[in-house]
């Protein structure tokens, strides 16, 4: 039987092993986003990026809340078990200057610039 621990390492090492959901904790080192937001980044369609969200959270690597209609994620605070944080701090210090996560840098700061909204009904139209 697997421990508790065991179990933790697993679902944390299972979540990573994703090149998008890497891609959504380092966009989260900037802060909170909301999850149309995410959308527009990884350029996914929502159910899909539902799907690793749900992963994330299940490792206990992000956090969620819900607004209205709206679902925002962010890193998990300083409560977080040991294996998460620094899961979560090995990730982005590794991945900082990667390419793809510089490119997503100034990418995230042409959506930062768009309401929320406007970003939501142009992802349900499609």
């Amino acid at each position: 039987m697997v421990g508790v621990h065991m179990r933790e390492v697993l679902d944390i090492a299972k979540a990573l092993a994703d090149g998008n959901r890497l891609r959504v904790l380092a966009a989260l080192g900037g802060g909170e986003l909301c999850v149309c937001q995410i959308v527009a980044l990884l350029q996914l369609a929502p159910s899909t990026v539902s799907k690793h969200m749900a992963i994330l959270r299940q490792a206990r690597l992000v956090e969620g809340r819900k607004e209205g209609r709206w679902m925002y994620y962010r890193l998990p605070d300083r409560k977080a078990p040991k294996p998460v944080k620094e899961a979560v701090a090995w990730v982005r210090r590794h991945l900082a200057q990667t390419p793809q996560i510089v490119q997503d840098g100034k990418e995230l700061q042409r959506i930062l610039s768009m309401a929320p909204e406007e970003l939501c009904k142009g992802q349900c139209k499609s």
